[in-house]
């Protein structure tokens, strides 16, 4: 065993592993990798710790959209199929990362979108082969099964609270005409239902929380929060430490083993890309020396793009106007009521007319309150809210640098729509979502259509109003893509190419972008990656 923890080595501080990055991933690796006392571990997070009481009270998320503390704040680029709009793009910077600010919906994905990780040559990430893993992180309230585990770390929950008219909603989409499903992710996603989700005993269980909270006393485990990595450093082509500003502080920090990138879709390709690993011209266009070139660092990206149908409430009852007060003394005494709820308490999956196999490519979340601009826009009156996505979208974008400079944010392009079939698909999925508000059910409460509005019935203005009102539902991967062929980063033990001691772990690894939520699968993906740092290692001794 290396004691103490953080040893120093001719002014470096030196770990067996480095983590960049407390989200999804970086927790998963923290706990899993620290559970061997022979082993060092230091876990580094650009952002602080997660003490924000909004942070772990589910309906508090609400309230952290603007939080500049704990949020990257990103924006994109100007979209071109979008009218020239620039999308915001929240992710987390904090303990538990985007974990600590999303809705909480424990969605897994197909099990096809994993068997198509595998045929595209990605060796062990199948369905067959990932499924344990999930059950390995999962502690299901509902208890074990073929399809869920009990006893990991990450508790998966039925809501303790939910909206009238969220069952309102369920039955309304019964009524046209689509299957109820009691479990996502059980054999079949199809349907609609209530969404399980990442909390415990009423509280938010976020990575950090899942996997970091009972761990903190590990000697062997660093955890070295406001710190930002800006560099990576080698000893020929072996990655050996990392560049890392704390403060008005530049430290030094090596490592003995592998440093393993966890920053996610935006910052593993950055970090990638000022330390050299990247496509020639760009990198040299910023005046950055190519170590390796990697034409795919940075492209390959995908997301879920995401419209919102808003209808006005003729009753109320919604989340609009509530007491904010009442309900945090509710739920900081008793852990229940509306402060229990994620907002998007229900949805479903469903299949549109151009779907290519038999795996749902449309995905909805009901929100029982007038949600526009990711809830920036608050709306005078009271409403519910459906959105829908296109779930496999063809569109393809990029990550890249704004600059040499660590602190400048990337450019984000997207490219939404540049692939003509993602409109035609979300227009299907737009009208089947004027198609479940129409229900009968919803005759009690149905007041004015508020976004588009009435009068927007024709193509030409269903798609004006995409153009002017889509906005991401917060899924993006694939920028540093497992694969072996062109534009892979990283092969099937996501070891990034023509480097040593250097993966990537995290959602950016994602060839493809998986049906649904991305929370769990990236979990899943970080215990699979554990495995295989600690099996590797073993033979390695």
């Amino acid at each position: 065993m290396h004691c103490p923890v953080r040893r120093r080595d001719k002014g470096n501080y030196v770990y067996d592993y480095i983590i960049v990055g407390a989200g999804s991933a970086g927790c998963v690796l923290a706990n899993r990798l620290s559970a061997n006392p022979a082993v060092s571990v230091l876990l580094i997070e650009a952002g602080g710790r997660d003490w924000h009481p909004f942070i772990h009270m589910p309906a508090g998320l609400a309230k952290l959209i603007n939080n500049r503390h704990i949020n990257w704040h990103y924006e994109t680029e100007p979209e071109a199929a979008l009218n020239g709009r620039r999308l915001y793009w929240p992710r987390g910077r904090v303990l538990g990362g985007s974990s600590s600010i999303n809705a909480m919906c424990y969605i897994r994905g197909h099990a096809g979108d994993y068997d198509e990780w595998a045929e595209a040559g990605n060796r062990g990430w199948g369905w067959a082969e990932v499924l344990p893993y999930f059950k390995r992180a999962e502690d299901q309230q509902r208890g074990a099964s073929a399809y869920h585990g009990v006893g990991g770390p990450l508790s998966v929950s039925d809501l303790r609270h939910t909206n009238p008219l969220t069952q309102v909603f369920l039955d309304a989409a019964a009524s046209a005409g689509q299957p109820h499903n009691a479990d996502f992710n059980d054999a079949d996603q199809l349907g609609f239902g209530h969404y399980q989700v990442t909390q415990r005993d009423g509280r938010r269980c976020s990575a950090a929380r899942a996997y970091l909270s009972g761990i903190k006393a590990r000697t062997n485990l660093e955890i070295m929060t406001s710190s930002v990595a800006q560099q990576i450093e080698f000893s020929g082509d072996r990655a050996t430490g990392l560049l890392v500003k704390r403060g008005n502080e530049q430290i030094r920090v090596r490592a003995r083993r592998e440093i393993l990138l966890s920053g996610g879709a935006i910052n593993s390709p950055q970090l990638l890309m000022l330390s050299g690993i990247g496509a020639e011209d760009q990198l040299r266009a910023h005046g950055i020396r190519p170590r390796v070139k990697l034409s795919g660092v940075g492209a390959n990206l995908q997301d879920h793009l995401d419209i919102c149908l808003l209808q006005a409430c003729t009753q109320n009852i919604t989340y609009d106007h509530t007491n904010d007060l009442l309900i945090g003394l509710r739920y900081f005494l008793t852990k229940s009521g509306i402060g229990t709820s994620n907002i998007a308490e229900s949805g479903g999956f469903a299949r549109s007319s151009r779907a290519p196999d038999q795996r749902p490519d449309l995905q909805y979340h009901f929100v029982p309150a007038l949600l526009d601009d990711h809830g920036r826009n608050r709306m005078p009156g009271n409403g519910y809210t459906l959105h829908c996505c296109a779930l496999r979208p063809r569109s393809r974008g990029s990550i890249s640098l704004r600059s040499a400079d660590p602190t400048d944010a990337p450019l984000i392009r997207p490219n939404y729509l540049s692939d003509g079939e993602d409109l035609e698909v979300m227009l299907e999925g737009f009208a089947l979502s004027r198609e479940i508000f129409a229900q009968k059910e919803f005759a009690p409460y149905r007041g004015d259509e508020i976004l588009p509005g009435a009068a927007a019935q024709d193509r030409a203005a269903i798609v004006e109003f995409i153009r002017n009102k889509a906005e991401t539902i917060y899924h993006p991967v694939g920028t540093c893509s497992m694969g072996a062929g062109e534009g892979a980063v990283v092969d099937a033990e996501l070891r990034v190419h023509g480097v040593q001691g250097l993966r990537v772990v995290d959602a950016s690894v994602m060839p493809t972008l998986i049906g649904g939520n991305t929370n769990a699968p990236t979990i899943m993906l970080a215990e699979r990656a554990a495995d295989l740092i600690m099996t590797r290692a073993a033979r390695a001794a």
